[in-house]
């Protein structure tokens, strides 16, 4: 175990180097000069000789990579060009409207799928089954880009019953957690929390309708797997109750490769999805880096990237050691 973690912990410190390299160098091929855009295009020669000597633009490009490490390893990411603010400071101001998104639509995602799975499972090769894999089907195939706007146009624009952008209309209530829903329900502002519950209904609604199928047919092709166990078949001729067998020990043990999916999913967390939050104006992560990547703002670029990364290699080490403690063999393997 404790030879399989070192493993794992060295592989993670080599994927999030090899990131930050090549986002480094990434960024400094793409055409632009980040000293014309923090002066201006009126600056004059002697106005950017100063500010690429202030950020080390004039030497070379192993100093400015070591440089960057250095202040890496800080918690430095460096500023923003285009507000001149910390880019940690800029991005935790963002992820609690990421966090609040994406994980509405992961538990609504996680609430209707799981039980989709299961029914599909239980009514095999009959009608049921039938509808949801073709639900499951159409789910996944369906495109972000497609069903956002569908949404919008149907319930905003048709029947005007949600808002299409944005994170509230009203007054907010004091940040406590940046969790609009739950500062709104800290200060008893139940008019501020219906309308940031009505903001997340679209969004969500778009996220979810698009994860809960892969999570419907990962449930219903394992429990399909278990329940054609002998430990299920002993259990049901013991004289357990249905509901026993399906949820105590079908369900519990064909939910364990949904850990790899959830591991995914808690990853994505911290960036959101990049379309939904620009096509909904929805002011987390995603949005914030896509105008980045406009703007040629660089420090964010970069910044961001080295995070998502660390986040994912952290959470792929963190499911791993899931799987190891709920397979004994697992662990056995390493």
């Amino acid at each position: 175990m404790a030879g399989f973690l070192a493993r794992r912990f060295f592989a993670l410190i080599l994927v999030v180097f090899a990131v930050s390299l090549v986002t480094f160098a990434i960024s400094h091929l793409a055409p632009g000069d980040p000293a014309r855009l923090i002066a201006g295009p009126r600056a004059s020669p002697a106005q950017l000789a100063e500010i690429r000597d202030e950020l080390g633009l004039d030497r070379s490009i192993a100093y400015q990579y070591g440089v960057y490490v250095s202040h890496s390893l800080r918690g430095d990411l460096g500023k923003s060009i285009v507000t001149g603010r910390p880019v940690l400071g800029e991005i935790a101001l963002r992820v609690p409207a990421t966090l609040e998104l994406m994980l509405s639509a992961l538990l609504v995602s996680l609430a209707i799928g799981i039980p989709l799975g299961v029914a599909a499972a239980l009514m095999q090769n009959r009608i049921l089954d039938h509808a949801i894999r073709g639900f499951s089907a159409m789910s996944v195939s369906i495109p972000a880009f497609w069903l956002a706007p569908l949404l919008i146009l149907l319930f905003y624009g048709v029947l005007g019953m949600f808002p299409a952008s944005g994170r509230l209309d009203l007054e907010p209530p004091a940040t406590i957690t940046g969790f609009l829903l739950i500062d709104s329900l800290l200060a008893g502002d139940l008019q501020a929390f219906a309308d940031a519950a009505a903001h997340l209904v679209l969004p969500v609604a778009t996220l979810s309708l698009l994860d809960m199928g892969a999570i419907a047919r990962l449930v219903r092709g394992q429990m399909i797997e278990v329940l054609a166990e002998d430990y299920v078949r002993t259990a049901r001729a013991s004289g357990l109750p249905e509901r026993v067998v399906i949820i105590r020990h079908a369900l519990r043990n064909s939910l364990i490769p949904l850990v790899t999916v959830l591991g995914m999913s808690l990853a994505q967390l911290l960036y959101g999805s990049v379309v939904i939050e620009s096509l909904f104006g929805w002011p987390g992560t995603g949005s914030y880096v896509v105008n980045a990547i406009f703007a040629l703002d660089f420090p964010v670029i970069m910044g961001f990237t080295v995070l998502v990364s660390t986040a994912y290699v952290v959470i792929n080490l963190l499911v791993d050691i899931i799987y190891m403690m709920l397979d004994p063999r697992i662990q056995a393997a390493t």
